[in-house]
């Protein structure tokens, strides 16, 4: 990535981090940018959430590793990673009307992780999200391993979690990503 590129990419995320300051009350930009910057590894993995249309944003910060985590922020799931099965296996056992891809597979090849139903809950927190949408979730291995997968949306002003069969994908359908950094 270009000098070019990575500053109009770290332009666009200033914009959208001022523009938005309740989702991020205890940081300041500087901090921010100094943590992007000290880590330009995780730049292409950002570029890549941008590109696909998640409007990547802080969310906080890791309790843990004290890093800064980026979540997409669009108001529905990406439009660059929709209609997508849930994973390699899943795409693997359909026979006809295949999607391009799985959820697992794209999230790994941007550099992201894709969101718990713990962390898609408190990003629904900060606002109001996938209300025509809907998001795959990562799937406990138990449900998983017996043709399942999880997805989340909003509706009714509720956030609900709801199961389907892992090769399943509809227009509507995505991902959203989640970054540390």
């Amino acid at each position: 990535m270009g000098n070019d590129t990575y500053d109009t990419l770290l332009d666009v995320l200033k914009a959208r981090f001022e523009k938005n300051p309740s989702r991020h009350p205890d940081l300041d930009w500087d901090t921010v940018e100094q943590r992007v910057r000290a880590n330009p590894g995780k730049m292409g993995a950002l570029s890549q959430m941008e590109l696909t249309g998640g409007e990547p944003d802080v969310m906080g910060v890791d309790p843990g590793s004290g890093g800064l985590v980026f979540c997409d922020f669009s108001p529905e799931t990406p439009v660059g990673r929709r209609a997508l099965c849930y994973d390699r296996q899943a795409l693997d056992s359909r026979k006809e009307n295949k999607p391009a891809g799985s959820a697992l597979e794209m999230a790994a090849s941007m550099g992201v992780d894709m969101l718990t139903e713990e962390q898609y809950r408190g990003l629904q927190e900060l606002g109001e999200f996938d209300r025509k949408t809907s998001s795959w979730i990562k799937t406990p291995d138990g449900i998983r391993n017996l043709g399942g997968a999880l997805f989340c949306d909003r509706r009714y002003d509720h956030v609900f979690t709801y199961h389907n069969g892992a090769d399943s994908y509809y227009s509507v359908r995505g991902f959203r990503g989640i970054l540390r950094v």
